[in-house]
């Protein structure tokens, strides 16, 4: 056996394997420096969230409300008969208030059974007797006034109740618009206020998106993730926000 011919092979090895463990080294390095650069250049934006906010006052309402009878059932006709006095007599009441036929909703009347299950067969069936009353108007201070006194109606042998009124903006989609274009720019203002303090500029915008729009009571600040529509209050807080991303320079 050639014993350096051996030996000249022991000799080589650590070289060979030096020179592969060193190309290695140089080629990874290259691709975590190129995978760096395309992450810083691919993260190279920054996102932010805009708001714009307008006090509005509400230019309709809606007043819901009813009247009622409770009879037994012998006498379900007389209470149909004195349902039609009441919807006569509410019905009057409402238009000498300057409420106009077309603004009121009476519906038809509603007939339930009361149970009551601590009494014994033999007690006669009584029923409520239900009409409900919507008024829809422009006209929102005078249904406003009018819903707080309805005592003309408890005077004259009426069983009449009113719920909460609700009041709406009718040009929210207009007035969103505007919103909207005013929220970019405070999107773009906080964009500046984070980059140029380090630095940097606020390049090109990338995406923006809107969130929905949130109809709040006067300073509130009770946002829901799907949106809000407060209809308690007169006056309202229409607010609208955008999340936009900026190209940083």
């Amino acid at each position: 056996m050639d014993i350096s011919h051996l030996i000249h092979m022991n000799t080589n090895f650590p070289k060979s394997f030096a020179w592969i463990l060193g190309l290695s080294i140089i080629i990874a390095f290259a691709v975590f420096s190129y995978s760096f650069y395309s992450a810083r250049q691919l993260d190279n934006s920054l996102s932010v969230t805009g708001s714009a906010r307008k006090q509005v006052v509400s230019d309709s309402v809606k007043w819901m409300s009813g009247f009622s009878r409770t009879v037994l059932q012998q006498d379900l006709k007389s209470g149909y008969a004195q349902m039609a006095k009441d919807q006569a007599i509410v019905t009057k009441f409402l238009q000498e208030k300057g409420i106009a036929d077309s603004e009121i909703n009476i519906s038809t009347v509603f007939m339930g059974q009361n149970y009551y299950y601590d009494k014994g067969a033999s007690t006669p069936k009584e029923y409520n007797l239900n009409q409900t009353v919507e008024v829809k108007s422009s006209d929102v201070q005078k249904i406003t006034d009018i819903a707080k006194n309805i005592q003309g109606l408890i005077d004259q042998g009426v069983i009449f109740s009113t719920q909460n009124l609700e009041y709406y903006y009718s040009k929210l989609s207009e007035l969103r618009v505007s919103l909207l274009a005013e929220a970019m720019k405070d999107a773009e203002a906080r964009a500046k206020s984070i980059v140029e303090s380090g630095g940097a500029k606020v390049g090109p915008l990338k995406t923006a998106s809107m969130g929905p729009v949130q109809v709040l009571s006067v300073g509130s600040q009770d946002v829901m993730d799907y949106g809000s529509y407060d209809t308690s209050k007169i006056d309202k807080d229409v607010m609208v926000t955008v999340r936009a991303a900026y190209t940083i320079k």
